[in-house]
């Protein structure tokens, strides 16, 4: 089937190279206006979680009591008091429009603190709180757009905090943050792809492919957000992911392709070779990550389903726009791929070495010498890295995901340093009644919740028919460990006879939002490892094989968590990769990495097990098979890694904290993946395995044998196939990444 449709692209190519640059110009034009077009906001919170429910209730007619925004005001000239500079500030607030708007609050209209709780403790600064007449966030932030300028006072410094005002600032730093990451990676990419090839013909065409995914990714997006809403978040994440794939997918073709030429084949017969071989493990590839992907699924938040639901899109659309374009560009491209070569360091200086001299074959083979010890003892590294993780603090998206200057963050720690009454820190309990609500059973309520640790003040503030509401202060910071303690505290105080009690608010949404994500993400890597399991056993006909692959993950996964823990929740490196500490870590964390490092795991395991099964069809041995296997792929897969480093690695810059979380962790989880585990692990566990890495039951062995995906049986071959200690042919030429000019039997 991949030899047909290398096939088929490659007498089309006229057309498909036209079809590709024109959809490129349209991704370009429309494409690009996906960034107008989320309507699902970020999409964080559990739809079934009991804060939700609160919510729900609270939109009717007992009404809310929080600030969606809060705006801070502190004089341009230094020293300068609230009193002084407070008229013109009362004259902006007079003209603020008050549609949409439920309440705006500040020194001249208090709320029931009082007048006094407005101004800072030194008199210096002083704030206003507004609240939106409905609570969808995306809704709000559109509101908060439209009058964002009539806050504006003279001779005065606004800043905007709140939850709707940290979503606006996140929205307006994505797409600089992606643009900058694009600028920074592309050329660093193209040095290294140069520096893999020694050809810019060679180089150019995993970055032409690469920027074709990219672009058409917006177009993915767009599509569908026509069809469900789409959280606004995933677009830093699904881009650069596209990008990524189509980079690593195009570097395995256009290595094969040259292997295949330098082997003696003729351009056609080159192409679909490679797109026989190291197509079917893009399309491998590609199916285990949106196999990954589609277990975001069973979250019920909007930001995770909708992350799922983007990237498998983008994965599919990176496989076919691999599997096209590139076999096109290649029989244009034919024997030219090897030109303009660059003069570099490490090029042909004398005879070739022999496979069997090759670093990564020895390597190998001293693992495989005493392949217990060696597998204990790199497990034993990566449980050491994954140790840390046992103290983690989960959290959820807050206005500690801005940098530092960032409004929403910068008031946020001013309203906890310098003021007594903090108007960011409200959590409501709503009561429901079977009957009329009883005001005095209330009240005590009420009483009750001041007793808990953490709580500074609980207030009765509204009663319609059935329900009423009581509105809670309380201390610690909502991501902090106390505050989970504090909502596990309200939520257990004793209701009120004959009620019920919903508790919502900042901390209560981060517990909620934890517990739906530690229900799911062990249904999701079940589910996730299920489907592995059974796409690596229809690629190479083995039980065992996949089960140990799951496994090996699984090691990688925990040692990337580990690493995370350490450096963002404990702060360490923070100057370096320069971020805040919290202290914790985003509970969408892991279940993002789960869902891409699981999926790019399973990339380089196909890709280095195909080249060693084809060495055991060969040879019969297990641990021969296994070093000359290794030898084969393991540059390839290293400048595969390295290359998805230097994409992803675009979000350690990112200014947006959660997703430069999301890139160290990724850079961690590839680098562990591609060298300890690849590299090293893998060699020892097969040598561990022996002949019994590649069985099945008869009836399966007989199943698959008629109905697997057998690599060695889609391409012919009619050149020679050199043996395992043959010399290298070309080497240089393939960046030194391909050992051989062998061909996939």
């Amino acid at each position: 089937m991949f030899a047909a449709i290398g096939a088929f692209t490659a007498r089309r190519r006229k057309w498909v190279v036209i079809a590709a640059v024109v959809f490129t110009l349209f991704a370009g034009v429309w494409g690009t206006g996906v960034f107008g077009s989320f309507t699902g906001g970020a999409g964080f919170d559990d739809p079934a979680s009991e804060s939700v429910e609160a919510d729900k209730v609270l939109e009717g007619p007992l009404g809310r009591e929080s600030n969606d925004v809060i705006v801070l005001y502190e004089s341009k000239v230094a020293g300068q008091s609230a009193e002084e500079f407070g008229g013109a500030v009362r004259s902006a607030l007079a003209g603020v429009p008050r549609e949409g708007i439920t309440r705006l609050s500040s020194f001249w209209e208090p709320g029931a603190e009082g007048a006094d709780a407005y101004v800072s403790r030194d008199g210096t600064r002083m704030y206003a709180t507004v609240q939106f007449a409905g609570e969808d966030d995306q809704k709000q932030v559109e509101a908060l757009t439209k009058i964002k300028e009539q806050f504006e006072a003279e001779g005065v410094t606004a800043r905007f905090g709140g939850v709707a005002a940290m979503t606006e600032q996140v929205n307006a730093l994505t797409g600089s943050d992606i643009a900058r990451a694009e600028m920074l990676s592309i050329p660093i990419l193209l040095v290294l792809l140069v520096l893999i090839f020694r050809s810019a013909v060679a180089a150019l065409l995993p970055l032409a492919v690469g920027t074709f995914v990219a672009l058409g990714s917006f177009v993915v997006l767009r599509v569908l957000t026509m069809f469900t809403e789409i959280s606004s978040t995933v677009i830093n994440v699904i881009t650069i992911l596209g990008l990524g794939l189509a980079i690593d997918y195009a570097l395995f073709l256009v290595n094969r392709f040259r292997e295949e030429l330098h082997a003696g084949a003729d351009v056609d017969t080159a192409v679909r070779r490679a797109t026989a071989t190291a197509g079917r493990t893009v399309a491998f590839s590609g199916l285990a990550v949106a196999i990954s992907f589609a277990g975001l699924a069973l979250f019920p938040s909007r930001f995770l389903s909708s992350m799922g639901y983007a990237a498998v899109a983008v994965v599919s659309f990176a496989v076919v726009g691999s599997l096209t374009l590139l076999p096109a560009l290649l029989r244009y491209t034919g024997h030219r791929i090897d030109k303009w070569r660059i003069p570099l360091p490490g090029g042909r200086r004398g005879a070739e070495k022999p496979l069997t001299q090759g670093r990564w074959y020895r390597t190998a083979h001293a693992v495989m010498r005493k392949p217990l010890l060696s597998s204990l003892a790199i497990v034993a590294v990566l449980v050491g890295l994954g140790a840390p993780l046992l103290g983690v603090n989960w959290a959820r998206p807050g206005e500690w995901v801005l940098p530092s200057s960032g409004d929403a963050k910068v008031v946020s720690k001013t309203l906890a340093a310098d003021f007594d009454t903090n108007p960011g820190r409200i959590m409501t309990s709503v009561v429901r009644f079977d009957g009329p609500a009883d005001r005095g059973a209330v009240e005590a309520y009420a009483d009750r919740l001041e007793k808990v640790e953490g709580v500074t003040s609980a207030t009765a503030s509204a009663f319609a028919g059935n329900d009423a509401r009581v509105t809670v202060r309380y201390a610690p910071d909502a991501m902090s460990k106390p505050a989970v303690d504090l909502v596990h505290g309200v939520r257990d105080t004793a209701a009120p006879e004959g009620a019920k009690t919903l508790v919502t608010g900042m901390p209560a949404s981060r517990v909620d939002i934890v517990d739906m994500i530690g229900g799911r993400l062990p249904w999701m890597a079940l589910f996730v490892a299920v489907v592995s399991f059974l796409v690596l056993f229809l690629a190479f006909g083995s039980l065992l094989l996949p089960l140990k692959s799951v496994i090996l993950n699984l090691l990688s996964l925990l040692a990337t968590f580990g690493a995370i823990k350490w450096i963002f929740q404990d702060g360490h490196l923070s100057g370096l990769l320069g971020f805040e500490p919290i202290g914790a870590v985003d509970a969408n964390f892991p279940v993002l990495i789960v869902a891409i490092a699981f999926g790019l795991a399973m990339d380089y395991e196909v890709f280095l097990l195909s080249r060693v099964r084809e060495e055991w069809e060969a040879s019969g041995d297990p641990v021969e098979s296994m070093a000359i296997g290794l030898q084969r792929t393991a540059k390839i897969i290293t400048s595969a890694a390295l290359l998805l480093v230097v994409v992803v690695g675009g979000f350690t810059t990112s200014s947006i904290l959660f997703m430069k979380m999301i890139g160290v962790g990724l850079v961690i989880a590839v680098i562990i993946d591609a060298t300890v585990v690849r590299g090293l692990l893998v060699p020892a566990t097969m040598a561990l395995m022996g002949k019994w890495a590649w069985w099945a039951p008869a009836p399966l062995a007989r199943w698959w044998s008629r109905y697997g995906f057998r690599e060695s049986a889609a391409v012919e071959r009619t050149g020679p196939v050199p043996q395992a200690g043959a010399r290298v042919a070309g080497a240089s030429d393939t960046a030194g990444t391909a050992h051989a000019a062998e061909a996939g039997r």
